[in-house]
């Protein structure tokens, strides 16, 4: 078990990584330097042992059974949804339903609330930063309805310009969805102020968390959202599984997203009356093992502390963040004064895809290419980037070793 109050003070980054076992691999000769964070995160043991144990003592369907192996595994899998409740605050477990990931927490909202409140001409904003789950749902949703869809532009750094978003916004604005924090550049977007602005003008909002929520504490009261997404998978959880929060008004008139078990009370060839939230959106079997694991992950993130984690990240990011801007010709895409632990590079005259795979024979894992944000690579007139992305267990001895994969690939390719 990790002692909470003493990995706080002096934040022990070896005694954590003892807890990922993925990182004592070797890949291609080389010690395994994972800088992917971003794309996902690796998991530690303690979220491994969660789904080996549900599949190996509480393999049973959740809701349905009255036996003992159904009953062990409904009180698991709920038992995650007051876990993620009370990591993002939420005021009640009602408003927690399971996903796939923060995709599918989008697009539940674009079809059930969107299909039940655009029409033709209303307006939807969004930003340039944004993920392409966090466009294209959007795109469908007005070419169907014939609305509109407006998009807040940013500055050289790559922040969003709060005085144009205001211009943007109008009594056609019914709804604003934006990225708490940007997957490609880092930058940690105003939510607060950009939600207070879109309620002024009437409109609801949608935060993408996949990003913000492994880094920064989520209060979703104070924040006043309406609707909140994650992925498990970036917080060192599962792949597969996700969160969508909302306010639980919202939620209740919603109507379904899928239709099929669990999300009844009653069915007869006549009509159908759905279940009470937060089953009115989980039709069929769920990914209970990944859920379990789930909690076996936020509870691991808890007991480190996300203030500690986020000082840790940060200094990881102020030291690459300086060590790369000693490499000629190296150029950071996205230079905002606040960002979480994530940065995208160019180098003049070398193809972001080159670097990466001279990295990986290095034993360094980073991202390359646009990073599902094409409309963002296209604002700074580039095709991809490179992208490294820090997490609780990553050094600064790592960060060194990637400064020193770079150059020697900058070698080899000039």
């Amino acid at each position: 078990m990790i002692e909470t109050a003493t990995i706080e003070k002096t934040f022990d980054v070896e005694s954590i990584r003892k807890h990922f076992s993925i990182l004592k691999r070797q890949v291609k000769g080389k010690p395994l330097v994972y800088l992917d964070n971003a794309a996902t995160t690796q998991k530690p043991k303690e979220v491994i042992e969660a789904l080996v144990g549900y599949y190996s003592m509480n393999n049973a369907n959740v809701h349905r059974g009255i036996h003992t192996l159904a009953e062990e595994a409904t009180a698991a899998y709920e038992a995650t949804r007051d876990t993620v409740a009370s990591f993002i605050n939420a005021a009640s477990r009602e408003q927690i339903i399971f996903t796939r990931g923060a995709t599918e927490g989008i697009n539940l909202v674009a079809y059930s609330w969107g299909r039940a409140n655009i029409n033709a001409g209303d307006e939807i904003i969004i930003s340039t930063l944004e993920h392409h789950s966090n466009i294209v749902p959007w795109q469908i949703l007005c070419e169907e309805k014939n609305a509109i869809l407006k998009v807040i532009p940013i500055n050289n750094s790559g922040e969003l310009l709060i005085d144009e978003y205001e211009k943007l916004l109008s009594s056609k604005t019914k709804l604003v969805a934006v990225s708490h924090a940007s997957n490609t550049l880092g930058t940690i977007n105003p939510v607060k102020k950009i939600i207070e602005k879109a309620h002024a003008a009437g409109a609801i909002v949608l935060i993408d968390g996949a990003q913000s929520t492994v880094h920064l504490d989520i209060d979703v009261q104070e924040m006043d959202c309406d609707f909140f997404v994650f992925s498990g998978h970036k917080v060192y959880g599962p792949t597969g599984v996700g969160v969508l929060y909302g306010k639980k008004e919202l939620l209740e008139a919603m109507p379904p997203f899928l239709g099929g078990g669990e999300m009844i009370k009653e069915v007869t060839f006549v009509k159908t009356t759905y279940n009470e939230l937060p089953y009115k959106f989980e039709a069929g079997t769920p990914n209970i093992a990944d859920v379990i694991a789930l909690k076996a992950a936020l509870d691991f993130v808890n007991k480190i502390g996300k203030k500690a984690i986020r000082r840790h990240e940060d200094e990881l990011l102020q030291y690459a963040t300086a060590a790369l801007q000693e490499i000629k010709g190296l150029r950071i895409i996205g230079t905002a004064k606040e960002k979480v632990s994530v940065i995208s590079f160019v180098i003049e005259g070398i193809h972001p895809q080159d670097l990466g795979i001279l990295l990986d024979n290095s034993g360094i894992a980073v991202r390359t290419g646009h990073h599902c944000t094409e409309p963002l690579m296209a604002c700074f007139g580039i095709p991809g980037t490179a992208r490294a992305s820090f997490a609780m267990y990553n050094t600064k001895q790592e960060v060194d070793k990637l400064i020193e994969g770079l150059n020697k690939a900058i070698k080899i390719l000039s």
